[in-house]
């Protein structure tokens, strides 16, 4: 009876332990209408949102402006003196446009470097993302921190710049043209970025530099944020792969540092029309106020130099604490934790009370528990994904019921982990069974140390156990209310994980949750052993995670705030003079089975059309559509002559109706050397070559309608293969379609070029043209070069 009670009393100090650490991890939205005009207040926040996101206001949208004109006013409202930056910029994604971006700047007493608040105002194109969480939130949160801080009259030493940029979601086109051309960057010695990937969930602080973090944690360490959420895995994770928010311009043309400030839950929200003050939580926003206000006062007055050096840290958040240590520290911390676990082996067995046999079996229900809950996770989701194809409508890989289902397979794992040490520990759970997951454990961390050093803090919970067998060879006995507090270190530090990892790369990835789950419990097998029915408890595991999977199977349609996508675009081939309804999606619904029908033809006739988007996603379904009379665009060769072995080209697109992007895109095995798109080189490019993957030479959005200019090179004996792609995103209310109004459980998809109306053709000469640029280059030419019409060669 003692044993069952003291069960219960553990399962409830675990339940209390794990609510601690999430509901701790954000602060909690309460009614502020009472704040002081010093303090940072949400719900002024909360009204800055409404005013940014009424409308979409992509790049070339009218309400662009809108919010531009708005931002300029909030700013010299506060008393700022406020400019303006606009110009084209060419980033390295291959995107070409004009920005506008939005600068204050508030004079410090003895300024050396510069503190830097950035976040972008343009929304989402293709969508009609609101931008209220991306990134008006951002914007919000500097506006109003900026507001307390000016009011309070605040003594700092540094210059306080505010940046909105423009055209983020484009390429980070704003960022590119403040950091390359703009006078101030120069002057900026670290900036603070606030972004969103979600509508809800804890603010992650994720660095940037190009050298050593240790600096950057030291100072964030220093300004001593109450509700820290970070940690040197993600920040190792997140140098590893290719970065892209507005810092990241900054740390690679500019050498400039920072941190990132941005939430990632409500994933499915994010790029969609649902990005709107309605899906935004006001927990979210108060953490991210809760970050900038002590940062700008610390900041203010910090020697920014300080964050510069060549050494890293492992560091890592636990509710209202932010710690750290040196990289250096980490394979030490390992080697420790090996000779320990050796010589409590040795003194075990010395005293009969571990042995070799025993500790052998105790690999049996280890492996067997990871490998299987890692396993039926695994088809656990394809077997999802068969029985509910709608999941996959969602291209960022996080349905609406997302989190039941993360819930549900640590269930699950959770029973098969008592299921196998149930029947596979023989008599019991003994600490013999233990040695095999600290060992694991310790084997783990000894890669990790070599090859992910930032996730050197796991090797923390193991130092826990290694106590709890330390506890036992000493005493021969297992101090289950020891083992109870020992346990507290693994659930702090990576019980978040089995959450985060899902919500952040998509549940695909839900069995690495679960091996991740199955080794914790490995871990803190001396707090569960000591189950005396594990048994019952694997049975009452099970059936809570089949409720939880009841719970998703309801929750699994779409309604209103929680919209299935889908997508339409029209598409006139101008060259065979041929109309087309093309979609994305997988699974058609009522919607788009009006213009494409039943039994749509599959989209092989469109497969060479290969649109730049963030999951490389393709056309699937396609059907014949009826011609429409489009106005084309005026395509005139400025230059197009041959100098040796080399043809020269400068070729203007302008357009006739009402246009938002341009994708143009060439032969892969066309060598194209000199690129310029409106007079701009590739943020990127080395040499004269320009180097792109696939057959994307760039795209371009059109803001007022100004025309785009390309001028290359190309070899004399080389065909010129162009295509051109003309995208006007207004098929929903163009009057030549009459496209019905989607039902209100219904979005657009995200992601893609979608609602829009394409005219597709290939770039070639006109004779007409041609001949005029003969009359005004033939007298600039030499008497033996040569000049194309209709790819054909003449003496000038």
């Amino acid at each position: 009876m003692k044993k069952s009670y003291s069960s219960i009393l553990s399962v409830l100090f675990l339940l209390g332990i794990l609510g601690f650490t999430f509901f701790t991890m954000m602060p909690q939205w309460t009614s502020d209408d009472d704040a002081p005009l010093t303090e940072f207040s949400t719900k002024r926040a909360l009204e800055q949102v409404k005013n940014i996101s009424q409308k979409p206001h992509f790049v070339g949208s009218e309400n662009h402006d809108v919010v531009a004109n708005y931002l300029i006013k909030e700013l010299q409202n506060l008393g700022l003196e406020t400019s303006t930056q606009e110009g084209f910029s060419f980033s390295d994604w291959g995107t070409l446009t004009k920005c506008k971006n939005i600068l204050a700047r508030i004079k410090g007493s003895n300024s050396n470097k510069a503190l830097l608040l950035l976040s972008h105002y343009d929304s989402a194109p293709h969508s009609y993302s609101n931008g209220a969480s991306d990134a008006g939130s951002g914007v919000a949160t500097i506006l109003e921190s900026v507001r307390a801080f000016t009011y309070a009259k605040k003594q700092h030493k540094n210059d306080i710049i505010i940046l909105f940029t423009d055209a983020e979601e484009l390429g980070l086109n704003g960022a590119a043209l403040f950091v390359t051309q703009h006078h101030w960057a120069k002057e900026v010695g670290l900036v603070l970025n606030f972004e969103a990937r979600g509508s809800s969930g804890p603010s992650y602080m994720l660095m940037e530099t190009n050298s050593g973090n240790a600096g950057l944690v030291n100072q964030f360490s220093a300004a001593n944020v109450k509700y820290p959420v970070s940690n040197s895995l993600m920040y190792s994770i997140y140098k590893m792969l290719p970065n892209d928010t507005d810092l990241t311009v900054f740390r690679e043309q500019g050498n400039i540092q920072g941190y990132n400030f941005a939430f990632i839950d409500g994933h499915y929200n994010y790029h969609t029309a649902q990005d709107d003050i309605n899906h935004l939580s006001k927990n979210t926003l108060v953490h991210q106020g809760k970050y900038l206000m002590p940062l700008l006062d610390y900041f203010s007055n910090a020697d920014l130099n300080t964050t510069q050096t060549t050494e890293d840290d492992v560091y890592f958040s636990i509710p209202f604490s932010f710690i750290s240590y040196p990289f250096s520290w980490v394979l030490p911390m390992v080697i420790i934790a090996l000779v320990l676990l050796l010589i409590l082996i040795f003194i075990g067995i010395g005293k009969r009370i571990l042995s070799f046999p025993e500790m052998a079996r105790g690999f049996i229900p280890f492996l067997g528990s990871v490998l299987v809950s890692g396993l039926i996770t695994f088809l656990g989701w394809k077997l999802l994904l068969i029985l509910y194809p709608q999941h996959n409508d969602l291209l960022n890989g996080f349905t609406y019921n997302g989190h039941d289902y993360i819930v549900a397979f640590t269930l699950l794992t959770l029973s098969i982990c008592f299921a196998f040490y149930h029947f596979f520990s023989f008599k019991k759970v003994t600490m013999n069974h233990y040695v095999a997951p600290l060992f694991f454990w310790i084997l783990l961390n000894a890669l990790l140390a070599f090859f992910l050093k930032g996730a050197g803090f796991l090797i923390l919970p193991v130092f826990a156990g290694l106590l709890m067998l330390t506890s036992f060879v000493l005493t021969q006995k297992s101090k289950w209310i020891l083992n109870l507090f020992l346990s507290i270190p693994a659930l702090l530090i990576i019980a978040p994980f089995i959450q985060m990892f899902p919500i952040g790369l998509g549940l695909k990835v839900l069995f690495g949750s679960a091996i991740l789950t199955a080794l914790t419990f490995c871990l803190l097998l001396p707090f569960f052993g000591s189950f005396k029915r594990k048994g019952t408890a694997s049975l009452i595991l099970f059936v809570l995670a089949i409720g939880v999977f009841a719970r998703a199977h309801y929750y699994s349609g779409y309604k209103l705030g929680k919209a299935k996508s889908n997508s339409l675009v029209y598409i006139l081939d101008a060259d065979k003079n041929k109309a087309t309804w093309a979609t994305y999606d997988t699974n058609l619904d009522e919607w788009t089975k009006i213009y494409l029908g039943e039994n749509p033809k599959d989209a092989e006739e469109l497969s060479a059309i290969s649109l730049p988007s963030k999951y490389k996603t393709e056309f699937t379904f396609t059907a014949d559509a009826p011609m429409k009379i489009l106005s084309r665009p005026i395509v005139e060769f400025l230059k197009d002559s041959v100098v040796g072995k080399n043809r020269y080209l400068k070729i203007r697109i302008t357009p006739t109706r009402k246009v938002n992007r341009y994708d143009v895109f060439a032969n892969e095995n066309l060598v194209i050397q000199n690129f310029k798109a409106n007079g701009l080189s590739l943020l990127v490019q080395k040499g004269s070559k320009y180097e792109r993957k696939g057959k994307k030479l760039l795209s371009y959005y059109a803001v007022n309608q100004l025309p785009l200019e390309i001028e290359f090179s190309i070899a004399a004996s080389s065909v010129l293969d162009l295509d051109l792609l003309e995208s006007s995103f207004d098929l929903m209310n163009n009057p030549l379609f009459s496209i019905q109004k989607r039902a209100d459980w219904m979005m657009p998809t995200s992601f893609v070029l979608n609602d829009a109306v394409i005219i597709k053709e290939k770039i070639k000469p006109s004779p007409k043209v041609v001949k005029t640029i003969v009359l005004k280059v033939g007298k600039a030419i030499q008497k033996d070069s040569l000049v194309f019409e209709k790819d054909s060669l003449r003496k000038p």
